[in-house]
């Protein structure tokens, strides 16, 4: 299984997902500049994998910040970490975790506070991975055996440390000896699914077929698809849940067609102060994702362009809830709650 990030001789590596699946590129991030900019240009993507980086970059930060001016160095490095992406709650939550820990600190030798740092970031990397190895046990047992899966964008090992959340799903099924195949939409206009699931799954040797997104509804009214398994950025504490543009329409024809549409998720992707979807902000991005395939252009110079990067799922559509403490189900602002407040 890919390594998605480490932590190597003081420099964050991670494996350059804009290259894949043709070229398997590692780009070392020395200082914290270059860990946001890792996560801006989406090098690593995926709400979990982005909460990790924020977390190692927190630490590069502390390395290099000059113990005279330690205080409002750090601030600084948090800012630019959370400057990067919108969407994702776990960036914040990995960064407010790191605050946290040096606020816990103030007082200590700088050296301690910088060497306890570096062991939280590592501590988030471990758990992530144990994370998803939780949420797969728990949703294995919703996989229909003898059906195909189907998926969109890429919640696998690439989008956390290691394992995946949705991926991760379709993992413990597998190992538990469960006999299924995946569709994967290719997930315009990044093509997560086409460059990154389609490439994950066959590296696990796990049968996949790639489709465009708008085939979804005809193999979803096939009979063939036996759930839906996504991941997700933000869940507000309704069970709206932010994910990939495009996973809405896949819910709705799930919905259509009686296809259970499940959400996989850590409990550190639950925002709780945000009542509903509606309160999530939804990252735009660059008009040429959307007029250009790999750098070549495919629609006319200066058309108007919008690239929303997620779209809300109302929690009306979501069969359940997936993660590692647990299985939640309507209704959410009772069920999430709970999983938030019970002990890991």
């Amino acid at each position: 299984m890919v390594e998605t990030i480490q932590w190597t001789d003081g420099a964050v590596v991670m494996i350059d997902q804009t290259r894949l699946p043709l070229e398997e590129v590692f780009v070392t991030c020395r200082t914290y500049e270059e860990v946001a900019a890792a996560i801006r240009d989406m090098i690593i993507r995926g709400a979990p994998a982005i909460g990790v980086a924020a977390a190692m970059g927190v630490a590069l930060g502390a390395l290099q910040a000059p113990e005279a001016d330690f205080d409002r160095h750090m601030a600084v490095v948090c800012d630019t970490l959370a400057g990067t992406r919108p969407t994702a709650v776990n960036l914040f939550w990995a960064i407010d975790r790191m605050k946290r820990l040096c606020a816990a600190l103030r007082g200590r030798p700088i050296g301690e506070i910088r060497a306890r740092l570096v062991e939280e970031a590592l501590l988030v990397r471990v758990e992530d991975i144990e994370i998803c190895r939780a949420i797969g046990r728990n949703g294995a047992p919703l996989v229909p055996d003898g059906k195909t899966a189907l998926t969109h964008c890429n919640a696998g090992a690439l989008a956390t440390a290691g394992y995946g959340t949705a991926l991760g799903v379709f993992r413990a099924a597998v190992e538990s000896g469960k006999r299924i195949d995946v569709f994967a939409d290719e997930t315009r206009p990044f093509l997560q699914g086409a460059r990154l699931t389609a490439w994950e799954l066959q590296q696990d040797g796990i049968p996949c077929t790639l489709i465009t997104d708008n085939m979804a509804g005809h193999f979803l009214h096939s009979g063939r698809i036996g759930c839906v398994v996504v991941g997700a950025d933000r869940i507000a504490a309704n069970g709206d849940v932010a994910n990939k543009i495009g996973t809405y329409s896949v819910a709705v024809l799930a919905r259509e067609n009686n296809v259970p549409f499940y959400v996989a998720a850590p409990i550190s992707t639950l925002d709780l102060t945000i009542a509903s979807g509606e309160a999530i902000p939804i990252e735009q991005r660059a008009a040429a994702e959307v007029t250009h395939i790999q750098g070549r252009q495919i629609a006319p110079t200066g058309i108007c362009v919008q690239n929303p990067a997620f779209d809300v799922t109302p929690a009306r559509y979501v069969s359940a809830i997936i993660t590692e403490r647990g299985v939640a189900r309507a209704p959410y602002e009772q069920s999430l709650r709970e999983l938030m407040d019970r002990a890991c």
